[in-house]
């Protein structure tokens, strides 16, 4: 059975193409007693309010139609950010060449929790880092890419 992200997605998406721009990620959370549906799009010029707002426009009718979600949530439509978080294969393979910084679930073998380096390449059990280390995916609790100030 698909999450709540996967049918919600499969929903906007094409919507959100249509309008110019690409879906980055969808994200259903909870938050203390508040439920949040986040869908973070994204475009080569960058995101602004307006584009924000189009898009919430564009779907907010359709997805109370769809009806996934039975709780009250909040609707929120963003960019991904200057330091986003990669999830997806697509996501990593735009960011070869770029610094990321990588978090573990728990501390590895050289007592690390935490890497950063310029991702080099990956595959479905490992991400590779320019500076040599080789981490498994299976331990990884997030990526992101560094933005240098």
């Amino acid at each position: 059975m698909a999450s709540i992200e996967e049918k919600v997605e499969n929903l906007v998406k094409p919507i959100i193409q249509k309008l110019g721009y690409d879906l980055y990620d969808v994200e259903y959370a909870k938050e203390g007693k508040n439920y949040f549906l986040r869908i973070f799009i994204d475009k080569k010029e960058g995101i602004d309010l307006k584009d924000c707002e189009k898009v919430n426009d564009a779907i907010n009718d359709l997805l109370d139609e769809a009806d996934y979600i039975k709780q009250f949530y909040f609707l929120e439509v963003s960019s991904p950010g200057i330091e986003r978080i990669l999830k997806t294969d697509k996501h990593l393979e735009q960011n070869i060449g770029k610094e990321i910084q990588v978090k573990l679930f728990k501390k590895d073998e050289n007592q690390k929790k935490e890497y950063q380096g310029i991702l080099q390449e990956f595959n479905k059990e490992k991400i590779k880092l320019e500076e040599g280390q080789e981490i498994e995916r299976k331990n990884i609790t997030q990526i992101k890419t560094i933005y240098n100030w």
